[in-house]
């Protein structure tokens, strides 16, 4: 029996998407390039060479960017700009962002990936303070 399919969506929710397959991999990537476009300590992706996207609404919404002369690519919502999958048949490839996802995920992921890249500040978070809610 099938696994029921992962869904998700943007921020606005113009694009909605659902993912049917199995995810064979979930990095934490600390390089510079993953830094600057997530806007923090690291990206969240999963991977899948099998796995297939179907766009539920608003694919039109969809742009992609791929950095010159590099494999980084990004895809996002052109009305709120969340990040979103991003399908690269042609090396049979299929990058899910996590935080992208509405459904549950049964996975952890695998491995902190390029930490000789981390940002200084990105050490020994765990002994920061948690809080529930917002500051103050």
């Amino acid at each position: 029996m099938d696994k029921d399919p992962v869904t998700g969506q943007c921020l606005c929710g113009a694009v909605k998407f659902r993912i049917s397959g199995e995810f064979e991999s979930f990095f934490l990537c600390h390089c510079a390039r993953c830094r600057k476009d997530s806007g923090s300590a690291h990206s969240a992706n999963l991977f899948s060479s099998t796995a297939e996207i179907t766009w539920v609404s608003g694919e039109e919404n969809t742009k992609v960017f791929q950095l010159s002369g590099s494999r980084h690519v990004k895809s996002f919502c052109s009305n709120c700009g969340s990040a979103l999958p991003v399908s690269q048949p042609e090396i049979g490839l299929l990058m899910v962002p996590a935080g992208a996802l509405d459904s549950p995920i049964d996975m952890k992921p695998n491995a902190h990936i390029c930490c000789s890249s981390r940002a200084n500040w990105d050490n020994d978070l765990a002994s920061i303070e948690k809080i529930d809610g917002l500051p103050g």
